[in-house]
């Protein structure tokens, strides 16, 4: 201790004489004396400056002496020094160690004593029924063992047994407080196969439990402390979600789904008891503000003995917040109430017209007073919840519950039978709905414009006038279903002009909707119906000329009467007459087709019409011809009173047309005909033209027909070539020869030369009158 203090004393005087210093000034004034002795190199500067550098060769001395006396105690006190510091860092280290195991040996023991300490509590306020203190003794307890196991490095075999019993503990008081609950909320349901429907909902009931204050204490726990018990131990939330799913199973939703079923209580002694009665069995009216109301009586017998209780929630920075049960029950079943609610009460009370949709005002008033009721409850939190936005946006929801149903309307018309059928007149129409005087328009100002003119003038009008059918569609018979349909599509019109701008639009959209649907499902669905049977094939065509007729207007009645952006225009549906009209061609030209096929495949049985003297071939054409008559009468009496007249006469005309052109043409190509081929041949043509104007019967009246049977040529293209091959069949030479008059005769007008001379050669002998005859015709 002397030597580091004289050390010190020396170093510290060493420093303030500043040696360095010294050292450095001694050094200089070496320097000055070397220079004067330097360039003037006189003896007596010599002389001058030997003494002063003696002496600073002795300073120099006693400066190295001294240096050296000082790196000796340097390494002297290094040394020593060096030794005691690392004896005392060793001995300072090994106490921290010490200190530190101690330490963490007194925290375990700490929490080992707090862990003990909150089981006893735990069991003492087990014991007196205080399950909050008891619960807050478990958590403090499970804090202190989880303490314990994070000291890692430092594990005890005492901990697995501290988790045991702890985890024991548990379980012994949930199961004491899942008691408890069961008495505070007791379930009566029914059988789990009967859950869905009214008479089980009948027999389902909640008991509540209603202890007076007073007897609370001797008779059991109050709610409140249960349930902070469940909450402390993290268990409400499971408990309350078992709660919350059997309340909309059993009492909620079956509120919703069954309008006769109303909720009541029976209060007794020290229970309170929730269950139904029916009223009303029939009733299948879902309103809304009923259902509302019973809900909101159901959570009110709740909030009032269950639910008004205040529960600690911790959270993750250690805060206690306190909420209210219901809040915790509300947060949990809302969104699947609200859901149910939407789906299964608010969609059906949804208006189906604008004249009910006034009415909805009332639904939206009771929408918000419920959830202004749940709200003060605290059932609910926040502004606005999807009940209220769902029915607030009552038009958005009428529109489109409108349109489905006008779709979904329409579709089942269009997959009816399309037999049945009503009859169309030039007098008929759709049962329009009455629309409003557009005002003063271009036929009134032309009604004022023509008073003033002169009467001159206006009798330059032209008298001869259209008749009054002339855009008018002809009689003619359409399914009843497309009947419907029209007016469908006019009621849904007339509804989107008294409708807001959005539902207008929607509406107009969804009768667009309903024709380009029916030009898609209908040749569809009933293809296999259109393509076999003539009578339907017939109706659809007249359904669709029918539809495409009444496109061309129907855009135009209400053009001025739909929303402003539907007025430029847009409002048409003229584009979707071409479609039809094609849609209704199409399917009766392939019905005619295959009728055509059939006609020219009985024909076909006729062997040619060749020898003709053979008995075989003669009854083989005549059962052909027998049989295309047959099926010409059925497909007269299958399309009369179907078809319009007009395309009745041509569709039969031209099947007709078929066979008569179909039996010339064998006849013509044959080359050789005797005379008792001609007569036979002759008595089969001439029944076709007896027979055949037999099947042009449009009318059912079978005197008016006889106009349509007498017009057959018009109709018949070859109707006239066919009675010259008649003629041809049982002239002479001569007679052939005059009907073709040098080619302006009618049989000229009806065949080639080529075709004549055929004919000839066929019925007659190789003479010089035939080669004569032959001549004449070129």
């Amino acid at each position: 201790g002397s030597l580091v203090a004289a050390v010190l004393a020396t170093s510290g005087r060493l420093d303030k004489e500043g040696l360095g210093t010294r050292i450095g000034r001694l050094a200089r004034r070496v320097e000055e004396l070397k220079a004067r002795a330097g360039p003037m190199g006189g003896r007596g500067k010599y002389s001058e400056f030997l003494p002063s550098a003696r002496s600073a060769e002795e300073l120099v001395a006693q400066v190295d002496r001294l240096s050296g006396s000082i790196e000796l105690l340097r390494a002297g006190i290094e040394e020593q020094v060096q030794r005691d510091l690392n004896v005392a860092v060793a001995e300072f280290t090994e106490l921290k160690q010490q200190l530190e195991r101690d330490t963490l040996v007194l925290s375990i023991l700490k929490k080992l004593q707090e862990f003990d300490t909150a089981m006893k509590e735990y069991n003492t306020a087990l014991l007196e029924k205080k399950y909050v203190v008891a619960a807050q003794q478990l958590e403090k307890a499970r804090s202190s063992l989880k303490m314990l196991e994070s000291r890692k490095g430092f594990e005890l075999k005492i901990l697995k047994a501290l988790g045991t019993e702890l985890t024991v503990q548990t379980q012994n008081m949930l199961y004491h407080l899942g008691e408890e609950w069961q008495k505070l909320a007791v379930w009566k349901l029914p059988p789990s196969k009967e859950s869905s429907s009214l008479e089980s909902a009948m027999h389902s009931e909640l008991h509540l439990c209603t202890l007076p204050s007073k007897e609370e204490e001797i008779a059991g726990p109050p709610v409140a402390s249960v349930l902070q018990a469940f909450a402390v131990l993290g268990e409400l939330r499971t408990k309350l979600k078992i709660f919350g799913q059997l309340l909309l199973k059993y009492i909620l939703k079956p509120l919703i789904s069954y309008p006769s079923l109303q909720p009541f209580t029976e209060e007794l002694s020290d229970v309170v008891i929730l269950r139904f009665k029916c009223e009303k069995p029939d009733l299948d009216h879902f309103s809304p503000v009923e259902v509302f109301d019973k809900i909101k009586f159901v959570l009110e017998v709740l909030h009032k003995y269950l639910l008004n209780v205040p529960v600690e929630q911790r959270v993750e920075d250690k805060k206690e917040c306190r909420v209210t049960l219901a809040e915790l029950l509300g947060d949990m079943i809302w969104e699947e109430l609200s859901d149910c609610l939407i789906q299964n009460c608010l969609v059906n009370s949804i208006p189906t017209n604008n004249s009910k949709l006034e009415q909805y005002i009332e639904v939206i008033k009771s929408t918000e007073e419920f959830e202004k009721a749940l709200k003060n409850m605290q059932f609910l939190k926040g502004d606005m919840t999807d009940l209220l936005k769902y029915a607030r946006n009552v038009n958005s929801h009428f529109a489109n519950k409108k349109c489905q149903d006008v779709i979904v309307a329409a579709r089942n018309l269009m997959t009816s039978e399309i037999h049945n059928t009503v009859k169309i007149t030039p007098d008929s129409c759709v049962a329009l709905p009455k629309l409003p005087d557009p005002g003063s328009g271009d036929h009134l100002n032309m009604q004022k414009t023509s008073k003033q003119l002169p009467k001159e003038m206006v009798n330059l009008e032209n008298e001869t006038r259209l008749s009054q059918y002339t855009f008018s569609l002809p009689t003619c018979r359409i399914s009843s279903s497309v009947e419907k349909l029209m007016e469908l599509a006019y009621q849904t019109l007339l509804e989107a002009t008294g409708s807001t701008d959005q539902c207008c639009i929607q509406l107009f959209y969804s009768v667009r909707n309903i024709f380009q649907l029916f030009y898609d499902v209908v040749p569809t669905y009933h293809r296999e119906n259109l393509q076999k049977l003539p009578q339907l094939a017939a109706i659809h065509h007249n359904n669709c000329m029918y539809i495409a007729h009444h496109l061309l207007t129907m855009g135009h009645q209400f053009q001025y009467r739909l929303t402003n952006i539907m007025c430029d225009g847009a409002a048409t549906f003229v584009d979707l007459v071409p479609g039809f009209r094609r849609l209704g061609m199409e399917c009766f030209l392939a019905q005619m087709r295959v009728q055509k096929g059939e006609i020219l495949e009985r024909l076909s049985s006729a062997r040619n019409f060749s020898n003709m003297d053979d008995e075989e071939n003669y009854s083989a054409a005549n059962k052909a011809i027998r049989q295309v008559l047959h099926q010409l009468k059925r497909l007269g009496k299958v399309w009369q009173d179907v078809l319009p007249v007009n395309v009745y006469c041509k569709a039969m005309g031209t099947l007709l047309n078929t066979a008569l052109s179909e039996i010339v043409t064998r006849i013509a190509a044959l080359e050789d005909i005797s005379a008792e081929d001609a007569d036979r041949l002759y008595s089969l043509c001439r029944i076709m033209v007896e027979e055949g104007p037999q099947v042009f019967t449009p009318l059912p009246e079978e005197d008016k027909n006889k106009k349509y049977q007498e017009e057959v040529p018009v109709y018949v293209k070859k109707w006239m070539t066919f009675k010259e091959l008649m003629i041809i069949l049982q002239a002479n030479l001569q007679e052939i020869v005059d009907q073709w008059a040098d080619g302006k005769g009618p049989l000229a007008a009806e065949f080639s030369p080529a075709e004549v001379k055929s004919l000839i050669r066929a019925l007659f002998q190789n003479t010089e009158r035939r080669a004569a005859a032959l001549a004449k015709i070129k």
